[in-house]
């Protein structure tokens, strides 16, 4: 099986088919894919201007779509590092048990879903290395009242275990909300 350096090298090399780069640029979302692996493949077809069914886009349209990937990756794996050598430090000094806020850390650990969008259409418009730098910055604050990466007071319980932007998209990880932002999450109306 190959790697994400080894799968973004085909989607950069112009002696392969039109057909593997792009082939290439789709097995890089199982390696990563902050939104998950629809969403985050419509929103690089979205801004870098190729459709999700296109089956020849401009290649220098699918290598700046895997640019934006990358730049996301790194800022992502930055972040692992730096959490993996704090919890060893913590460790080294008796801490044991992990924080609150890094039970999402540990729910997130390989890169994929960190901002998880139920619907595949509603992401953030953002560069997915900007979305990912507020999430970030956001664990490293006090909880807030609202979405992290687009500042919107308005969640809602979707069907998965955290709450949802009702104007980006991304699923809120529950540590970064206050237990009154929490309570006041609106529950969507079901379908009769």
């Amino acid at each position: 099986m190959a790697g994400f350096r080894s799968l973004a090298r085909q989607v950069r090399d112009p002696r392969c088919d039109l057909a593997l780069r792009r082939y290439s640029l789709r097995k890089c979302l199982e390696r990563f894919a902050p939104y998950g692996h629809r969403a985050t493949w419509d929103h690089l077809c979205s801004r870098h201007g190729f459709g999700p069914e296109d089956r020849s886009p401009d290649p220098a349209r699918l290598v700046a779509a895997l640019a934006e990937l990358e730049e996301a990756r790194a800022l992502w794996l930055a972040h692992e590092e730096r959490f993996a050598a704090r919890r060893r430090r913590e460790k080294h000094d008796g801490l044991r048990r992990p924080a609150g806020v890094d039970t999402w850390q540990r729910r997130t650990g390989s890169g994929y879903a960190l901002a998880w969008c139920d619907n595949p259409g509603l992401h953030p418009s953002l560069p997915l290395a900007e979305v990912l730098r507020r999430l970030l910055d956001a664990l490293d604050r006090e909880p807030g009242t609202g979405c992290p990466v687009c500042a919107t007071a308005h969640l809602a319980w979707g069907e998965g275990p955290e709450p949802h932007c009702v104007r980006c998209g991304i699923s809120v990880p529950r540590e970064l909300l206050t237990p009154r932002a929490l309570a006041q999450v609106a529950t969507p109306l079901l379908a009769a």
